[in-house]
């Protein structure tokens, strides 16, 4: 099992980054969009 995420790891290295590029702007909108409330 360790050597199938290793090999997934490795393979998908680019889509991963990608995704996680992702994640990190929906956070990002998602704590903006929490925000808004308090600038009014």
């Amino acid at each position: 099992m360790l050597t199938q995420i290793k090999t997934a790891l490795m393979t998908n290295r680019d889509t991963l980054l990608q995704d996680a590029v992702g994640a990190a702007a929906l956070v990002v909108i998602l704590l903006g969009a929490l925000h808004l409330p308090g600038l009014v």
